[in-house]
């Protein structure tokens, strides 16, 4: 009796722990291992060519999404104010548009939507969503500092959420 007493009062207080702010946000699911990403390319606002190899060191949020889907559209001003709040040295939201109708079309939403923090990248090709293996938009990949997924959240999220916020900076504090 004095044992299952015992378990009981250690269960009752791992249950009354908050959660670490490093726990992953509901939804988002943490690797075990991290994998290698295969190389993909696309285009700045300019035109310019860029990998993922650009952002070498960082630790960064690669969302896949396109102007034309519902729920990228309802996400991307909170993506947009978590790369004000984190972006710098050590982070980047890397927002990825697939959409065909090339960058003008995407700079005319984020005018419409207010994002001003992001970077315009697009794949026209759509070429990077079959090489990571994104099964619908919008995916996200959280990518360390070598450049290996270390998970991945498929469809939208609130990304300037208290617990999202807590866990990325977890993420880019743990060098």
């Amino acid at each position: 009796m004095k044992e299952f007493a015992l378990a009981s009062l250690g269960v009752l207080l791992l249950v009354a722990q908050p959660a670490s702010s490093a726990q992953a946000p509901q939804n988002f699911a943490v690797l075990d291992t991290p994998i290698a990403i295969p190389e993909i390319s696309f285009a700045d606002a300019a035109g310019n060519p860029k990998t993922l190899a650009d952002y070498s060191g960082k630790v960064v949020l690669l969302n896949i999404w396109a102007t034309w889907c519902a729920p990228c559209r309802k996400e991307m001003p909170t993506l947009d104010r978590l790369q004000a709040k984190l972006g710098g040295p050590d982070f980047e939201v890397v927002a990825l548009s697939l959409d065909r109708g090339g960058p003008e079309l995407v700079k005319k939403f984020f005018a419409e939507t207010g994002v001003t923090h992001l970077a315009l990248n697009i794949d026209t090709s759509a070429k990077a969503m079959f090489a990571l293996g994104t099964v619908g938009l919008p995916t996200t990949l959280l990518i360390d500092r070598k450049g290996k997924e270390v998970g991945r959240l498929i469809g939208p999220a609130e990304w300037d959420a208290p617990d999202m916020v807590d866990f990325i900076r977890a993420r880019i504090a743990a060098k």
